[in-house]
Order: structure tokens, then sequence, then C-alpha cells
């Protein structure tokens, strides 16, 4: 058997990719209908949209994921702001439209 061209390599490459961006896609929907339930709990006993001490220890958390996975924790925390931003706005709209 032949050793695959660089253009073979790059599809099943390019294909695994797309995979696992599907995936992500549908892990970041099931974290979102976790957090629209949390944001309605929320709503429902009038606590507050955000959780520093909660977005620090998941913070501190995930940065240590993501150097045992050799990901830079940078980029990881930066994700996390980035997706907890989103979720605070949706927690925010949720109360207010209570």
């Amino acid at each position: 058997m032949s050793e695959p061209t660089p253009v073979e390599r790059l599809d099943r490459l390019r294909s695994s990719i797309d995979n696992i961006d599907a995936a992500l896609v549908h892990m970041l929907a099931e974290r979102f209908r976790c957090t629209q339930e949390v944001g309605l709990l929320k709503a429902e006993n009038e606590m507050p949209a955000s959780d520093p001490s909660r977005e620090a220890r998941q913070i501190a958390r995930l940065r240590s994921l993501a150097e045992d996975a050799h990901l830079d924790p940078e980029f990881a925390e930066k994700w996390f702001n980035f997706v907890v931003a989103e979720v605070i706005q949706h927690h925010t709209q949720i109360a207010s439209e209570r």
C-alpha cells in the first residue's frame, strides 16, 4: 500500500477538523441549554446574572486543563470569557423578561 499523497492527507485532516467543529457546535448548544436553565433559576430566585467567584474558579480550572492538554491557557481563558459574556447577557435578558 502506498503512502497517501499530500492532497489525500490534507483531505483526511480537513475531514477530521470538520467533524470536530460539528462536535464543538453541538457541545456548545448543550452548554447553552444548561445555562438557560441556570438563568431561569437565577431569575426566579432574584439571583445575580453573574457569579464572579465561580467564574474565577472556572478560569483556574480551565487554564489547568488547557495546560494538561497542551493548549494555550490564555486561549482557553479568552474562550471562556467570550462564552460567559454571552451567558450573562442571556441571564440578564431572562431576568428582565420576568
